[in-house]
Parts: structure tokens; C-alpha cells; sequence
């Protein structure tokens, strides 16, 4: 098993965390990481870009010109894709771009970019990390004690709670700094808070606290 030092918000070592080889060690498969992030990203789009054809565009109904002895090109109306304020050929309409990869395949995905993550050095983990209210300044003294700062940091935390929501609202603020909630590691939804590929591998370093090592060792072990 691989160890890491446990720090607590002042960045003083207080413990090491043992993390499973089966999924922070494991060989990291880079094909199924681009499948589960192009996932991701496309199930973000809202797929709502829409033209309208020649047939319904508004108007366009009258013959603009006889058909012969004009010498100009025969037209049956003036909403042909090859007028101006004519109808869009082959344009885009509504449509879902959703993709989607089997349990299986997720599993195995989040656990290459842990072990991208641990094989970097670039995660790390604290005893834990509780606000009881919000204070941005709290947050980004926390970020520099734990050598952090001026870098692209994703939090991880346990569970919904008002101490952990004080957190993320206190890192609302701080333009490299992300928080999300890891209710459900797992979890297929791209656009509600929980752990995932993208954000793990988006992110130069990773904190998550030691209940979340046991919540992820649960859930993917």
C-alpha cells in the first residue's frame, strides 16, 4: 500500500493515510480517461441551437418572378437557402449530445486519475477541514500553509453539511480554487457536486480529507 503524509489545516504533518493499491496505484488506462471526459463534456451541452429550414421561415409563399422570358434564374420563393434571409440548409437543431460508458468503465476511470494523481505527487491529504461560518480569508491562509497557494486546487469533502458548505462558500471567491462534495464518487451526473474525472485531472493538486479516502475505498473498492 502507498502512503501519504496527513496534514492538518495548519500544514503540520499529524499522521500518514495508507491508500489501496487496487485504486490509487493501479496502472492508469489514458483511453478511458479521454472516453470519460468527452463524456463529461458533452453531456454538459445543452443541445438547444436551432435554424429554421425553408419551410418555416416566415414568408416566401409567392412565386418572386416568372418563370421564363426574364433571363434570370427560375426561383418558386425568396426563402431558398440561397437568398438572403432564406432558410438554413442541413443547420443545426435541437438534439442531445449524451453519451454514455458502463459502470465498469467508470469505476476503473476514476481510479487512473487517482493514481495519476498519487503517482505526481499532487494528492494530498488532510485531517480534516471545518468552517463554522464563511470566511474567504480563513480559506486562502489555509491554501498557503498547506503550500497550495497560486496553484489550480480541487477539495474534496466528505459530505453535505453546514461546516463543509462554509468551506465551499468560503472558496467561492478564489479563482484557482474548486470545492466539491464526494456524496457519491461514482456518481454518472457531470453538472451537480460529487468527485469525477474531469475535475480530478483538471486540477494541478488534489486535497481530500481522510474521511474521503475511506468514502472512496467504500465505494470503489
Amino acid at each position: 500500500m502507498a502512503q501519504l503524509d496527513m496534514l492538518n489545516i495548519n500544514g503540520e504533518k499529524v499522521g500518514t493515510v495508507e491508500l489501496r493499491e487496487d485504486i490509487f496505484g493501479i496502472e492508469p488506462n489514458a483511453d478511458l480517461l479521454f472516453r470519460y471526459v468527452d463524456m463529461q463534456l458533452a453531456n454538459k451541452r445543452s443541445g438547444t441551437a436551432s435554424t429554421k429550414t425553408r419551410a418555416e421561415v416566415r414568408g416566401g409563399g409567392r412565386k418572386p418572378w416568372a418563370q421564363k422570358h426574364l433571363g434570370r434564374a427560375r426561383a418558386g420563393s425568396t426563402r431558398s437557402p440561397i437568398f438572403r434571409h432564406g432558410g438554413v440548409t442541413f443547420g443545426p437543431k435541437p438534439r442531445s449530445y449524451e453519451k454514455k460508458l458502463n459502470k465498469k468503465m467508470k469505476r476503473l476511470a476514476l481510479k487512473s486519475a487517482l493514481s495519476v494523481r498519487v503517482s505526481e505527487n499532487n494528492l494530498m491529504v488532510l485531517e480534516d477541514i471545518k468552517f463554522d461560518a464563511p470566511k474567504t480569508k480563513t480559506m486562502k491562509d489555509i491554501i498557503k500553509k498547506i503550500g497550495v497557494e497560486n496553484k489550480k486546487t480541487l477539495f474534496v469533502l466528505p459530505k453535505k453539511s453546514e461546516e463543509y458548505k462554509n468551506v465551499k462558500l468560503s472558496a467561492r471567491n478564489l479563482p484557482k480554487v474548486k470545492v466539491l462534495i464526494a456524496d457519491n464518487p461514482s456518481q454518472e451526473k457531470t453538472n451537480i457536486d460529487g468527485l469525477n474525472v474531469f475535475d480530478l485531472i483538471n486540477n494541478e493538486k488534489v486535497v481530500i480529507t481522510k474521511a474521503v479516502v475511506a468514502k472512496i475505498e467504500e465505494v470503489l473498492g
